[in-house]
């Protein structure tokens, strides 16, 4: 087959990689994939780790996007290598359709199997060829992942593999292997056991890349695709989010804020000239012979704003409003004074927790143990919030002011006070009102938050995508 043959055949398939890696929330303009295309005709398409780096070049855009693409490419791309005819074991393995072993020999269960497996993962790790890791990995699922098919059609697991090899368990033995007699407890130790984490966590994607790629092959690459790819870091939802997705979550705060504080800084700098000083130009223009060629203007001050949070910080939205102060506190410097208030039911002010240089969790922390946010039963009641905020900070509400708040507006059915709400809007310069709640649910059961939209702009944000869309009007 000819070059262009070969690159015509495979012109599908990168559309629908192409396709796969937009669905998975990653943009892929025209001229990106047309760029994928011409990568096919530089790159040895057998050389696989190639392919996977030279697409990735072309594809992405931010490094938080790369987990989601690996996982495309595994699947869109899988290894080619196939079994070989006797392995290590000398244990017959004939390749079945499409390159899948068929099963044979021992029993996976076998306990004898297991274990000369595990020896053959220890001795692997301890080398630490990442090919061969990849390799048995393929034999492992192979040999121990294979069950009954689950209700969606699945007939290899992970967690099978993981029950019977155990790698975390080998741990203290690579230790013992890698290190010599004088090296426990210094930085060599560091290093190995920074290694040992590294081959295990090696060998258990690989375990999972080769599930995937069976699974693929018996339900559709598609289908496994809408499954295995985790949300990117900007589209996990605030509500649902994990204390795994936190530490990502946070590592897009800091150009949210460079985001606005850019956008902040041009308007003052627009702003700086004031009116035309007419006295001024026209002394200035007796050197010119009359011509004005330079204008003068009254310098006009520019304030920065001040902002002004209040926060629902209850059990139900606790993801949403950690991220949330965790941007406020980025803003900071942007404004002239930021004041931040939170509530469940009952309100206190908070800013005292989020000083220059604080950790965001830590202050999240004290405010559950130190601010009066609980009167009553815990449960969030905004009625009486906003009644605590209008009594004790009423003045901190003033013409300069943009008043920010964050919930989900659900007040266990009790009183809403919308006028009071109404009120605190009339005296800001500006109020916004973030909701984690889809749209749809707005005023659904307990839920308040089209009464309140009616005094103040509600916004819907669910993801730090939609809160990006937000910085750009605030």
């Amino acid at each position: 087959m000819s070059r262009s043959q070969e690159l015509g055949g495979l012109a599908g398939h990168l559309d629908g990689f192409v396709r796969a890696v937009r669905e998975a929330g990653i943009p892929v303009g025209i001229s990106q994939a047309v760029d994928a295309a011409e990568i096919l005709t530089v790159i040895d398409l057998l050389e696989r780790e190639q392919l996977r780096h030279g697409l990735a070049a072309v594809l992405l855009q931010r490094g938080a996007q790369r987990p989601a693409y690996d996982v495309l490419f595994d699947l869109w791309w899988p290894l080619s290598d196939r079994p070989t005819a006797t392995d290590d074991s000398g244990d017959p393995t004939d390749g079945g359709q499409d390159g899948e072993p068929q099963q044979r020999g021992p029993n996976p269960d076998d306990t004898a199997l297991a274990k000369a497996m595990r020896d053959e993962l220890f001795q692997l790790l301890l080398e630490g060829d990442e090919d061969e890791i990849g390799r048995f990995a393929r034999r492992a699922v192979d040999r121990l992942g294979s069950g009954q098919p689950s209700p969606t059609g699945q007939s290899y697991f992970s967690y099978r593999v993981m029950r019977a090899l155990s790698p975390d368990t080998l741990v203290a033995q690579l230790l013992a292997g890698l290190l010599a007699e004088g090296d426990r407890g210094g930085f060599n130790e560091q290093v190995a056991r920074q290694t040992v984490r590294e081959r295990v966590e090696a060998f258990k994607n690989a375990v999972e890349t080769e599930v995937r790629r069976r699974t693929a092959n018996e339900k559709g690459r598609e289908r496994v695709a809408k499954n295995a790819v985790r949300p990117l870091a900007d589209q996990i939802d605030f509500l649902r989010a994990q204390s795994t997705d936190l530490a990502e979550l946070r590592r897009t705060v800091a150009p949210l804020a460079r985001r606005l504080a850019v956008r902040l800084s041009a308007r003052r700098k627009i702003g700086r000239q004031g009116r035309l000083d007419f006295r001024k130009t026209v002394r200035a223009s007796l050197g010119t012979g009359g011509v004005p060629v330079v204008t003068h203007h009254r310098p006009r001050k520019v304030h920065k704003p001040e902002l002004v949070v209040l926060c629902d910080v209850s059990g139900s939205v606790a993801g949403f409003s950690h991220f949330t102060l965790m941007l406020t506190q980025a803003l900071r410097e942007h404004f002239t004074g930021v004041r931040a208030f939170a509530f469940v039911d009952s309100t206190d002010e908070v800013t005292r927790f989020f000083r220059p240089g604080a950790d965001v969790a830590d202050a999240v922390t004290r405010i559950g143990r130190e601010a009066q946010v609980v009167a009553f039963d815990g449960h969030s009641d905004y009625g009486t919030a906003f009644e605590v905020f209008a009594d004790k900070y009423a003045s901190a509400i003033g013409p300069k002011t943009s008043l920010l708040v964050l919930g989900d507006g659900r007040t266990n059915y009790r009183p809403a006070a919308v006028p009071l709400l109404a009120s605190m809007v009339r005296r800001s310069r500006s109020a916004h009102w973030l909701n984690p709640e889809p749209r749809r649910q707005w005023g659904s059961g307990d839920s308040a938050a089209d009464r309140y939209g009616e005094v103040i702009d509600m916004v819907e944000c669910r993801n730090a995508s939609q809160l990006a869309d937000f910085i750009t009007t605030l």
